[in-house]
């Protein structure tokens, strides 16, 4: 098993693979430092295949609302195994009813920053980092997942 994969056997008899602690991490404090070494103060989220919190970091001086943000582009990074960026061309292909709506719901997020967490083509987690433009801040999520061997 490689170590940033943990199996959860908590639901029924169904295993599932998750980020471990320690992958994550060692994935925010290599978000962390790309984030200052190009001055962004940013909120980074990690969260594992369910959607749930794993690790978070908050530079100083990073935006209040980024907090939330940050959670709900790893959120729906893993929900989907979407990066958030890729959303705005996805949902072309949709009905305006789809487009309206998905980006209407809660904790949906359309624009760049959030990453699927993924191993192996298995998903493992999501990451997202929210106060910077969405080019720094996907820059700083890739960053994270370089540092534990994933792109």
């Amino acid at each position: 098993m490689h170590p940033t994969i943990v199996p959860d056997h908590s639901y029924a008899s169904q295993a599932f693979a998750l980020i471990s602690i320690e992958a994550s991490l060692q994935a925010v404090s290599a978000a962390v430092a790309k984030a200052q070494a190009i001055g962004v103060k940013v909120n980074i989220a990690i969260v594992d295949t369910f959607g749930l919190p794993v690790t978070f970091a908050r530079l100083p001086g990073a935006p209040l609302h980024s907090i939330e943000l940050a959670e709900n582009k790893a959120y729906t990074a893993a929900s989907f195994g979407l990066a958030t960026s890729a959303w705005p061309e996805a949902l072309r292909s949709h009905s305006e009813a789809v487009q309206d709506g998905l980006v209407r719901h809660p904790r949906f997020v359309a624009f760049g920053g959030g990453l699927p967490i993924l191993e192996n083509g298995i998903r493992i987690g999501g990451i997202g980092v929210s106060g910077g433009s969405e080019q720094e801040d996907e820059a700083i999520a890739l960053a994270g997942l370089q540092a534990i061997g994933l792109t």
